[in-house]
């Protein structure tokens, strides 16, 4: 085990930042020894010889003038330690930083602005910035371990132009800011890019960027080798899956796969293929990217959410979700969890809905996966994930991983900038009680324009002060005893529902859940319902909703407004179960 020795030099006294360095420096593995306050030179390195340590770390935050001299002396005495390879770290306010660094012996000087991240990718060896591509993992798994302790970050990005773009993403890797830059593309270059016959110009540039070439991503990918060569990735579109997929892979090594299963279709006028055969085809994407060994993303409970559907349909389709990417093939599956979605969740809430999703998608993760939960008393068995590969194939069960991502609601940011920035902060916040290993952060401008570089950079720099705080030792919301309660009543409610969906299925159907026919018929018949898809073709929209007391969303009966469970609101439907 490497050993760092480190302390405060000469008369000063500050040791905060010294403290917090040899906290992360254990985090990487180090044994430390804290030297304390006002140490004399003499036995800073005595201590580094009795300690046989392989990194002496010294602070020293008065006037720079003074620390000048003391550095040179420090230098001077420690020069033999150096020859024989321990190793010198300093750090202070940006005054004295600047006179240490000058004085050319420490391998890094940190003047306190560094990220914590910075700070202990130093301590693991870890490359820093104005390195090459082949110094930053350029895969979403690689990249996830490289910054193990603090999650990936990352951003949505896309102005109403190919150049300003392009512009836009070099700034952001050269701020070493986030390590994902999420392409925003126009809604016709996800629905008509190779039908320019489709395309209608006076809606070039609505809502992200307007890619219209392969080269346009290319030219966006360029962009981003630098700084500290951030991955990139797009929507997996709503037509011509394969054909995209393929052209994202080629031109910008694409993060991962982002994909629903009931959405981006003529049911959200986001695509042309109807319920059931969109269903299908985000089944086929999940399985074309799975045998590439690329992470998938299924962006599907928080599309619910946005709509105002209840906490339990929510938890739902995060099951059917992971659900269905490990039956066709996913080995890396991201776990999308939005916040605030319906904004109007109290925390704990928010937090026990989230909870409920992990717990039943977490058996999923096992070679040979249990049923999530005990069969309810008079019911039927509870649902069992798939034990061989459905129809469109896929090694199911080998290596299946979960990679849990969180982020603030698209819905719920405030007008008001300094009211947004303190919405992105504590969202943030509480969405570290899980531990994410990616940080999807929504801009705090969202609710009134389109982020740009300037504000991407702000926006992930709020973030990541968040996630240090969290780090430094957060209490464990999680045990609270009424977000407990409330993934518990969560986990008992979603399993009826999907007793429900199961009882859809017409006999000859193998496994309801991963079924195009059954699960759009779980739409058409009101299970799966949220009130914003009223007078929708291809939904019953007749749920009604309300935020209750505690926080939580739940479906209400529409005359007495009194909360239905999920036994009155499927049996209010016609389904019988058990």
């Amino acid at each position: 085990m490497k050993i760092v020795v480190a302390g405060a030099l000469g008369e000063c006294v500050h040791v905060a930042g010294v403290l917090n360095f040899l906290r992360l420096a254990e985090a990487a593995g180090w044994r430390t020894v804290f030297l304390g306050p006002a140490v004399p030179v003499e036995e800073v390195l005595e201590a580094a010889r009795r300690e046989q340590a392989d990194l002496v770390g010294v602070s020293y935050r008065l006037t720079p003038e003074t620390g000048e001299r003391l550095l040179g002396e420090f230098a001077e005495a420690a020069d033999d330690l150096r020859a024989a390879g321990v190793r010198f770290a300093f750090g202070g306010t940006p005054p004295v930083a600047e006179r240490a660094q000058a004085i050319g012996f420490f391998e890094r000087v940190f003047e306190g602005g560094e990220p914590e991240e910075a700070v202990l990718a130093y301590l693991k060896g870890q490359p820093q910035a104005g390195l090459t591509e082949a110094d930053f993992p350029q895969t979403t798994v690689e990249r996830i371990a490289w910054k193990a302790h603090f999650p990936i970050i990352r951003h949505h990005f896309g102005l109403p132009t190919v150049e300003a773009t392009r512009e836009g993403i070099a700034r952001i890797a050269e701020a070493h800011v986030l390590d994902v830059v999420s392409l925003g593309i126009d809604q016709d270059a996800q629905a008509n890019f190779f039908h320019p016959e489709r395309q209608n110009p006076r809606r070039r540039g609505a809502g992200g960027v307007p890619v219209r070439s392969a080269d346009d991503y290319r030219a966006l990918y360029a962009a981003s080798r630098r700084g500290n060569f951030p991955l990139l990735r797009t929507y997996s579109g709503s037509d011509d899956f394969i054909r995209l997929a393929e052209m994202y892979v080629e031109t910008i090594n694409i993060a991962w796969c982002a994909i629903p299963i009931f959405w981006f279709n003529l049911m959200d006028g986001r695509g042309p293929w109807n319920l059931e055969d969109s269903i299908h085809e985000h089944q086929k994407v999940m399985a074309w990217y799975g045998e590439q060994n690329i992470p998938v993303e299924l962006n599907e409970p928080h599309h619910w959410g946005l709509r105002d559907a209840p906490d339990v349909i929510f938890v739902v389709s995060a099951y059917l979700s992971a659900y269905n990417a490990r039956a066709f093939g996913v080995r890396d599956y991201i776990a999308q969890m939005m916040f605030n979605s319906p904004p109007g969740l109290s925390d704990a809430m928010d937090l026990a809905k989230m909870l409920a999703c992990l717990e039943m998608i977490a058996p999923i993760s096992r070679p040979n996966p249990p049923a999530p939960f005990p069969a309810r008393e008079g019911g039927v068995s509870p649902p069992t994930p798939p034990q061989s590969p459905p129809t469109l194939g896929g090694k199911v069960g080998e290596g299946f991983r979960i990679w849990r991502q969180t982020r603030t609601g698209l819905l719920s940011y405030p007008l008001d900038p300094d009211a947004a920035r303190a919405h992105l902060a504590t969202s943030v916040y509480l969405q570290m009680a899980l531990r994410p290993h990616i940080l999807h952060v929504v801009g705090h401008t969202e609710a009134h324009h389109a982020a740009t570089a300037d504000d991407v950079i702000e926006a992930c720099k709020l973030a990541r002060r968040a996630v240090e705080n969290a780090l430094h030792g957060q209490p464990d919301m999680t045990a609270a005893p009424a977000v407990q309660e409330r993934k518990e009543e969560l986990i008992r409610e979603a399993q009826v529902t999907l007793e429900a969906i199961r009882a859809l299925a017409k006999p000859d159907v193998a496994d309801p859940f991963t079924d195009s026919a059954t699960l759009a018929r779980a739409v058409t018949a009101g299970v799966m319902d949220a009130p914003h898809l009223r007078n929708n073709p291809f939904a019953r929209g007749q749920i009604v909703t309300r935020v209750d007391q505690r926080g939580a969303c739940v479906a209400v009966d529409p005359t007495t407004k009194r909360p239905l469970s999920e036994e009155e609101r499927i049996a209010d439907l016609g389904i019988r179960l058990g």
